[in-house]
């Protein structure tokens, strides 16, 4: 059973995560400066590419919390917190540029690529195209780095209470590579859906 940690429906980074920073800063700084509606600017953060990741991240985490948490259950104490430090750990792991993804170009003179935080942070929007559903550790297993190397991704995902959990993971596969093969060069091999948590409002576990 599982609940989230903030009663105003956002998310506590200071006690779940590593201080490790994101192109020198904290999650939890990315977090403030989130609050504050990204003002005043910090060019730092906004020329970041790894920040927007992680930003993106937050705002998605957040969405997710917004829209299964109701006032009055969200005000009672967390129950277990394990999911939101482990979905954050993924964030700040994955915000982090990664290995080098080649793309192909028709000019033999270009060099294109993507990192493979970039390549996460697709998967993770794949992911937002399907209500209910927050992708949590995503993992390439393979070198990314050679054009036309096979391609295991496996995806876990969190689910929210209510969701037909059976119908969910195909349909997440099928949004992943859609956009894995319209975006990018990967060849995928095998893909494989594993949700790990389902989210429960308060009034639900009572």
């Amino acid at each position: 059973m599982k609940n989230s940690d903030a009663a105003d429906g956002g998310v506590e980074v200071s006690d779940t995560t590593p201080g490790e920073m994101i192109d020198g800063y904290t999650l939890d700084e990315l977090a403030d400066y989130l609050d504050r509606g990204q003002r005043p600017r910090d060019p730092g953060i906004d020329d970041s590419p790894a920040c927007q990741i992680a930003l993106a991240g937050l705002r998605r985490l957040r969405r997710f919390n917004d829209t299964f948490l109701d006032d009055e259950a969200a005000a009672e104490p967390p129950r277990d917190e394990s999911w939101i430090s482990a979905l954050l750990e993924n964030l700040r792991v994955d915000a982090h540029a990664g290995r080098s993804v080649p793309i192909a170009h028709p000019d033999p003179e270009a060099t294109l690529s993507v990192t493979e935080g970039a390549v996460k942070d697709l998967i993770r929007r794949a992911g937002d195209d399907i209500g209910g559903v927050l992708i949590g550790k995503i993992r390439l297993q393979g070198d990314v780095t050679v054009p036309g190397e096979p391609i295991d991704l496996d995806v876990e995902a969190t689910v929210a209470w209510g969701e037909n959990i059976p119908s969910l993971a195909p349909l997440i596969r099928t949004a992943v590579l859609r956009d894995l093969c319209h975006h990018t060069d990967l060849v995928v091999v095998a893909a494989d859906v594993t949700i790990t948590d389902v989210y429960v409002p308060e009034e639900e576990q009572a």
